[in-house]
């Protein structure tokens, strides 16, 4: 069943699939926005839905399946968005049978904001607890002191205020708001609809039901064993979380630095996954977890202070680089505040370091300051002015400060690879209907990790179409509920997509080939781009900033597509 909910008028009704039937997660949000979201409205109003659905397989007991997908028009880019997350609310809402939540329309700005309660009783929609000057670790107890430790998607400040690189953060199973649908501001489009918490308690829930268990349960064995023997996927991510990659990506002088100034930073041992690993046992934190119940891959952890007391979980790559080398700061201990910080307001992280460096750029805090950067995090916490323009993303604040080194496609803030030295993820940057996103066509698995084959990453030769399968692959997976990493063990194991296959086919009572499923990721793909053309982009929008021709130390490299020959990375 559908649960769609009219904010302004606080009423809810359970739909039958009908035209939405068979379709989960990215599926399910982008085939909504497209059907039901003018594309020329403004993503603030109440003609935008915000859409969060679990995967196919949620629920299920098929490893590392339950992620979840939240989709809206974007008040970021200004296109289509999904941003995907961890936590345990996916999981919780498919065992109570709900394939997805529409949130619709919006109430008058001054409305209280609201608490949506979903249980196997029903829908109970009341007035949130105060927030005040409240972060969401601890807001988050407030509402298990209200209504029980159940699941929360919440916001912060950041979404309260409709700020651009608002998050909705996901509780962990340990009750921790540490997860993050973080891309593109859907924490604006929830604060927009005036609420507050989306709490789902599954107690008493009758679960998944599967048209063939027996079957299930084979293939489940099998996609168990696919991941526990591929090396990533049971020794590289578990040992040292995505952050392991900083090294890596240092060493093939792809890491950006300074802004993307060079592709090296001669600190980054000490802000690598090797040091997060050390400081953490060292200290008596968790070097390793799941995001969410099943999860095979364990690549999140528990950072603690020199007290052993918690500071942060889910200690990205992404973000260790956001807040590390792309603003010269070294200490990690700084960047695990930079991030609790970001968790407890409600921002991209990725979003926040590019933004950062934009006011470094201006001369507003000084480069290589984690004090400074710190003490401008916590003014969107405080509502100040600053931190209103900080948490709208790095193109308001460089377009506030006269900054035109903006490293932003369709106005979203790329990610931890330099497009010069890593040429694939480049063409994704530029093509992916999402803006800057390395998760829609993780290139970087063949320019530089060598997994599923290899393409040389300095050359443009087979990039547009190393781009264009991983598009349709990623988005396939992103409706299923797996976690994008499974795609290093489906890339090297013969029969991995099959195995996926056969999940599906036993859970649902139909047979679902490879085939199928690359059509279905194509037709992700159509809705998004149809959308964003619709909504006024054109193949100019897909292209990386023109700065990026200049040369990237040290391998001299350039950026040196055209924006025609980019096209062939579009479905």
């Amino acid at each position: 069943m559908i649960l769609r909910i009219n904010t302004r008028t606080r009423t809810h009704a359970f739909e039958k699939p009908g035209a939405y039937a068979g379709l989960g997660g990215r599926a399910l949000t982008s085939r909504v926005i497209r059907s039901e979201v003018p594309a020329d409205c403004h993503p603030l109003s109440g003609e935008n839905k915000l859409v969060i659905a679990p995967g196919t397989l949620t629920g299920t007991t098929a490893a590392t399946s339950g992620r979840i997908s939240v989709g809206a028009k974007s008040p970021l880019t200004g296109g289509i968005k999904e941003s995907n997350s961890g936590g345990i609310v996916s999981q919780k809402l498919a065992k109570l049978g709900i394939q997805g939540i529409i949130l619709e329309d919006k109430p008058e700005q001054d409305a209280p904001f609201m608490v949506i309660r979903v249980s196997k009783d029903g829908v109970t929609i009341e007035d949130a607890p105060a927030t005040g000057s409240m972060g969401i670790y601890d807001y988050a107890k407030i509402l298990d002191e209200k209504y029980g430790k159940a699941a929360c998607a919440v916001i912060g400040a950041a979404g309260e205020m409709c700020l651009k690189a608002s998050t909705i953060q996901f509780t962990d199973m340990a009750g921790r708001p540490a997860r993050s649908a973080g891309r593109g501001g859907m924490g604006a489009v929830m604060g927009s609809k005036r609420v507050k918490a989306i709490i789902v308690d599954d107690a008493g829930a009758p679960g998944v039901t599967y048209a063939d268990k027996d079957a299930f349960m084979k293939a489940g064995k099998r996609w168990a064993e696919i991941l526990r023997t591929h090396p990533i996927t049971s020794q590289g991510l578990p040992g040292f979380g995505t952050a392991i990659l900083i090294n890596i990506i240092n060493e093939a002088g792809a890491l950006p630095t300074k802004n993307f100034r060079t592709g090296r930073f001669d600190r980054a041992s000490q802000v690598s996954g090797e040091k997060m690993v050390e400081l953490i046992e060292k200290r008596g934190g968790k070097a390793k977890e799941g995001c969410h119940v099943g999860c095979a891959i364990q690549c999140s952890q528990m950072f603690v202070d020199e007290k052993g007391e918690y500071v942060t979980s889910g200690f990205e790559y992404e973000t260790l680089w956001a807040m590390g080398p792309n603003l010269l700061i070294d200490d990690m201990d700084t960047l695990a505040l930079l991030d609790r910080h970001c968790d407890e307001y409600g921002v991209d992280t990725i979003e926040m370091g590019n933004a950062l460096a934009m006011y470094m750029e201006a001369g507003v805090i000084p480069w290589g300051d984690g004090k400074a950067a710190l003490e401008m995090l916590k003014k969107i916490g405080a509502r100040d002015p600053l931190g209103r323009i900080l948490g709208n993303g790095a193109t308001y604040v460089a377009d506030a400060f006269g900054v035109d080194r903006i490293p932003v496609v369709k106005n979203q803030s790329l990610p931890a690879y330099d497009p010069r030295a890593v040429k694939g993820v480049g063409v994704t940057y530029a093509t992916s209907p999402q803006g800057g996103d390395h998760t829609a066509g993780y290139a970087v698995c063949q320019n530089v990790l060598s997994c599923g084959g290899t393409v040389a990453p300095h050359s443009k030769e087979g990039q547009a179409e190393l781009s264009k399968n991983l598009q349709i692959a990623t988005a396939a997976i992103d409706s299923t509920g797996f976690c994008l990493f499974v795609a290093f063990a489906v890339l090297d194991t013969a029969d991995a997509l099959q195995t996926i296959c056969d999940l599906i086919s036993a859970k649902y009572g139909q047979t679902v080939t490879p085939n199928d499923v690359v059509a279905l990721g194509t037709q992700i793909l159509t809705d998004e781009q149809e959308f964003n053309k619709a909504a006024g982009f054109t193949k100019v929008h897909d292209q990386l900033p023109r700065w990026f021709r200049q040369k990237l130390p040290p391998h001299d490299v350039t950026w040196d597509f055209s924006a025609e020959e980019l096209q062939a990375a579009k479905v």
